[in-house]
Parts: structure tokens; C-alpha cells; sequence
């Protein structure tokens, strides 16, 4: 039996979820709105997670999306603590875990991921986390002053991220990657070996081309981390941070094409009428990506394909032509990128790491695809138009940290 129905109804109640919902008040949108939400906490920003929430730096109310109030001021419902289970496409329906069916005119999947779990033996002790969502920090957080040694798997910027904020509360942490260099998936060697050196002058050790076994455990909790090589590690807490799952399996049962997510098209519509997919979770030709078909796990992606879809529903429809941008915070470095480095052949280093201030240009076909800026927020800023124009420029001048990039973007040999 249906419980209710909604004129826009909006699954997930994270970045993407939450600017979808205002966007549409914000357009004018009269119609009812729901956000299902799989969490009992409103929507709230994911990124400080591994950063302030984590150090205690920011409060919960100061992550917060918007005050509590903000959503029913602006006839938003917040359905929180539920889970959808099936899409009904043909019906426009979906069910709830606790059997409520909610219809809707139109469905936006904005359910990003859940955090990729270890699999190896061990996986489930106490005292093994992923880095995902407010409950996983807590519990992480209320275990720490019984913790002395952290075992870090997975070098991307949730490892490392989480790597930081332990050093400075003083925790013994190793940090385990399977690749030959820590961000392997998603920069130049340059900034992999910046941090691995940052990381390591503080104490943190850092084990390369390494694989995990299994995690030992003592009384149910985890002890020690087993590498292949039969090395064993002790350890009081061990944190994953190897990625996200996307939280599609509804709409792929109710026919959805997917390939490691949700296939949308320019306009963020899926492949099943009246229902479109944002964020994390959304699989979208990107034209930073040479049109290829990629999904982004940032701040910037979800807010812009919920613009995409706010005015879509509203009569002003727009593709998604954004250019990507991520940051991360680890120690006093913060670390600015535009762009899409992928598929990259060539890497200009602008100033010297040393001095922990530089960028890195990174070019594919003689043109600018991306920036990886280090406490250096003028390149940062100047390179978006670079990259935006997938400019051409002299090399040497590109090298010159002494030349404006904004100087380049007016290059006469820029093609």
C-alpha cells in the first residue's frame, strides 16, 4: 500500500541529495519533495570526515548542510533512517526496508557508495573501520584512547587524510598501499613521492607495493595486520580506506544500465523514464575525460550534476559541462586540483616541492588537462582556465613558477 506520493522524490541524503532538493525551492520548483535518507542524521558534509570531524576540529552542527530547521521551512520532508530496496520504474514506486511503498513523479538517485569493505579474514573485529559516514568516525573516535598503533590500508586521500590527523594525536600509524606509490590512481609521480616524504618525516611508515593477508585478532578485536609476505604488523585499530561501492543495486534490479554505476546521459537521466542519477554513485560522459565515461567522487560533481538536474526539471535543461576540482588536507598541506589528470603522457613540475609550495601541469597531447597545487592557490586558481581551454602553451614558461599561469592563458602559442 502506498504510503505516500511526491512530485520529486530524491534517494540519498548526502552533497548531490541535498542540492538537489534546494536547488529546485531555490528555481521555483512548487511541487512536493522528499529525501530518503539511509542515515538518521540530516544531510551533512562528507569530506570533513577524514579532516575536522575526525581531529575534533568541527563539531557536527558545524558540518551540517544546512540547520535542521532549513527543510521544513521549504516544505522538504526528510525521510531519514530508510532504506529503498526496489524501484518500480513502470509504477514509479519504491519500497522501503520496512515495506512502506513512496511513489513519485520524478526520482533522482543521488545514493553515492558504501565504503569498499576488506574481505580478507579478520575483516569483521572490532577495531576495523572504513571512513564513510558520521557513525563510522564515532565509533573510531570512541576507541581511540584505548588505541596506540594504527594499521592505514590504501594510499589515496582517505588513507592518508586519516594517516594525518592520527600522527597528530599522536599515534604510532603505518600506512599500506598495494601500488608502487601512494596516489597512483590519481596523480603524477612528483606529488606521490611529496607525500610519501611528508608522511614519513612525521613519523608514519609507509609500506609500498604491499598486500594484506589477513587481520589478526586477540578477544575479538584486531591485533595485527598479516602482509602476504608473512610479515605481521601489530595494531590496536586498522582503518580501509580502498574506495566505494556505488549504491545502485535497486535501480539496476529495476533495469537501469549500469557499468561501475549508474549510466546517465549529458542531462544526468538514466535509462529509466522519469528517473535521473547524481554524484558519487552516477557513471556520466565527462568532456574533461575526453567525453569518456567516468564517475567522480567529489563535492564539485554532486553539486554541479544536481544544478544539471534542478534545471532540468524545470524547463531550463543544460548538460553537464563542469570542470572537476578536489582538495585534500593533510597537516599544513593543502592540496588544490583542477582538472582530470588521467591518461596523462606528459608532467611539468612548476617550483621546487622543497620548498612545499609547487604545482604539477599535467598534459596529454601537447594540451593542459590538470594542476595538482600545493599551498599554492594562485595557480590553483589561474590554472582553471588552462584546463578549461585545454590550452597549449611554451613549456619552459609553464615550468616557470616565476610566470603567471594567467600570463600563459594569453600565450600566442596557445592553440
Amino acid at each position: 500500500m502506498m504510503s505516500r506520493r511526491y512530485d520529486v522524490l530524491i534517494a540519498g541524503g548526502g552533497h548531490a541529495g541535498a542540492q538537489a532538493a534546494l536547488l529546485l525551492r531555490q528555481r521555483g520548483f512548487a511541487g512536493t519533495i522528499a529525501i530518503v535518507g539511509d542515515e538518521i542524521d540530516p544531510p551533512y558534509e562528507r569530506p570533513p570526515l577524514s579532516k575536522d570531524y575526525l581531529a575534533g576540529d568541527k563539531s557536527f552542527d558545524r558540518i551540517l548542510i544546512r540547520p535542521v530547521p532549513f527543510w521544513s521551512d521549504r516544505d522538504i520532508d526528510l525521510r531519514l533512517g530508510c532504506r529503498i530496496t526496489a524501484v518500480d520504474a513502470d509504477q514509479r514506486t519504491v519500497t522501503l526496508q520496512d515495506g512502506n511503498v513512496i511513489g513519485y513523479g520524478t526520482l533522482i538517485w543521488a545514493t553515492g557508495g558504501a565504503a569498499r569493505r576488506l574481505t580478507c579474514a579478520g575483516h569483521d573485529l572490532k577495531g576495523v573501520h572504513a571512513v564513510r559516514n558520521r557513525a563510522d568516525v564515532d565509533r573510531m573516535v570512541a576507541e581511540l584512547p584505548g588505541v596506540t598503533r594504527v594499521a592505514v590500508i590504501g594510499g589515496g586521500y582517505i588513507g592518508l587524510e586519516a594517516a594525518a590527523v592520527l600522527t597528530k594525536f599522536g599515534k604510532q600509524v603505518v600506512l599500506l598501499e598495494t601500488q608502487d606509490r601512494v596516489l597512483a590512481r590519481v596523480a603524477g609521480e612528483a606529488l606521490s613521492r611529496f607525500y610519501e616524504a611528508e608522511h614519513r618525516a612525521r613519523g608514519v611508515g609507509i609500506r609500498l607495493s604491499t598486500t594484506v593477508a589477513c587481520i589478526d585478532g586477540r578477544d575479538g578485536a584486531a591485533s595485527a595486520v598479516r602482509l602476504a609476505s608473512g610479515e605481521t604488523l601489530p595494531c590496536d585499530m586498522v582503518i580501509a580506506g580502498i574506495g566505494i561501492v556505488p549504491a545502485i543495486d535497486p535501480l539496476v534490479a529495476a533495469g537501469a544500465a549500469a557499468d561501475n554505476g549508474v549510466i546517465v546521459d549529458a542531462h544526468c537521466r538514466t535509462s529509466l523514464p522519469g528517473v535521473y542519477a547524481i554524484g558519487d554513485c552516477a557513471a556520466h560522459p565527462n568532456p574533461y575525460a575526453d567525453g569518456a565515461t567516468i564517475r567522480l567522487e567529489s563535492v564539485q560533481n554532486a553539486n554541479d550534476q544536481a544544478t544539471v538536474v534542478a534545471r532540468d526539471i524545470t524547463g531550463a535543461p543544460a548538460p553537464y559541462d563542469a570542470v572537476p576540482w578536489f582538495w585534500s588536507n593533510q597537516y599544513d598541506l593543502k592540496l588544490q586540483t583542477v582538472g582530470l589528470s588521467a591518461g596523462f603522457d606528459r608532467a611539468i613540475l612548476r617550483g621546487d616541492p622543497a620548498t612545499r609550495s609547487f604545482s604539477v601541469a599535467y598534459l596529454r597531447d601537447g594540451r593542459i588537462v590538470a594542476f595538482d597545487c600545493v599551498n599554492a592557490v594562485k595557480d590553483y586558481v589561474q590554472g582553471r582556465a588552462l584546463v578549461q581551454g585545454r590550452a597549449t602553451v611554451d613549456l619552459d614558461r609553464l615550468a616557470d613558477p616565476a610566470v603567471p599561469l594567467k600570463m600563459l592563458a594569453a600565450d600566442p602559442t596557445d592553440g
